[in-house]
């Protein structure tokens, strides 16, 4: 069994075969889902997928690029759904700052005001965070570190294979491990791998996007996340049945309702 810890099943690239995607990733031994909260727009297409389907549940946040658009209205609209389990995925991406300097500066601070506004939400309704961190594994620590983020815990996504985000395992931070594994340029991941401490390791798609290897090029789906698991077998020098038996649990301790599946 393998828990698909964030995947984008509300994405329009899903649209046309939602039901068949779930129907193969169940069939291949992906039982339990978690859609992120990206974009509030497709917070109605995450709710009715999540109600439809017991193995599926869904997170209220804003995405870095979305800054702008934080409401926590939006957040306190949906928070108390029985399946919303999680706040995010919220956190700081820097890798397409403006150049301009001021700019650069303004939208870094606002990153960072919106993500520390979700990490207290998250605290305030007890209900763990989806950390995404791209270029920004140094503000992100020590925010994650001044809030006391360790309180809800949560999961680093996206997370840059950096060493310096390596201590937040002490802080209960999981790290998401997903398709970025199997690519031929995944040096840095590859060698960090090792040093995660196997009880926070979880697996992850990020589907539609980077799709791991023989399938690049395609959309990603949750079944895709086996590729992922027989990647940790070989880099762990774990058996295909350990690094399931491994994951899964991890993501139940993290996020408690999977805990009602199977």
């Amino acid at each position: 069994m393998i828990i698909d810890t964030h995947c984008h099943l509300d994405n329009k690239q899903y649209y046309e075969d939602i039901d068949e995607v779930i129907k193969r990733a169940l069939e291949h031994g992906v039982k339990g889902f978690l859609i992120p909260g990206a974009d509030y727009d497709d917070l109605p297409q995450a709710i009715k997928l999540a109600e439809k389907y017991d193995e599926v549940y869904f997170a209220v946040g804003t995405h870095p690029y979305d800054m702008e658009q934080y409401d926590e209205r939006v957040l306190e609209k949906y928070v108390n759904h029985p399946k919303c389990i999680a706040i995010g995925e919220c956190g700081l991406d820097y890798f397409r700052l403006p150049e301009d300097e001021a700019e650069k500066e303004y939208t870094k601070n606002k990153q960072k005001e919106v993500f520390r506004a979700q990490i207290e939400f998250a605290k305030k309704v007890n209900k763990p965070l989806i950390v995404h961190i791209r270029e920004a594994s140094n503000d992100s620590r020590e925010i994650l570190i001044e809030h006391n983020a360790k309180e809800v815990g949560g999961v680093l996504h996206c997370f840059n294979a950096s060493e310096h985000l390596l201590p937040l395992a002490e802080h209960n931070f999981y790290f998401g491990i997903g398709g970025v594994l199997t690519f031929k340029n995944a040096k840095k991941l590859v060698e960090i791998l090792p040093k995660i401490p196997k009880e926070k390791i979880i697996i992850e798609t990020d589907g539609p996007y980077l799709t791991p290897h023989p399938h690049r090029g395609k959309r990603n789906e949750p079944f895709y996340t086996t590729f992922v698991a027989d990647k940790i077998s070989e880099l762990l020098h774990m058996e295909r049945q350990e690094v399931e038996d491994l994951t899964t649990n991890n993501a139940k301790t993290l996020f408690k309702q999977f805990s009602k599946i199977i």
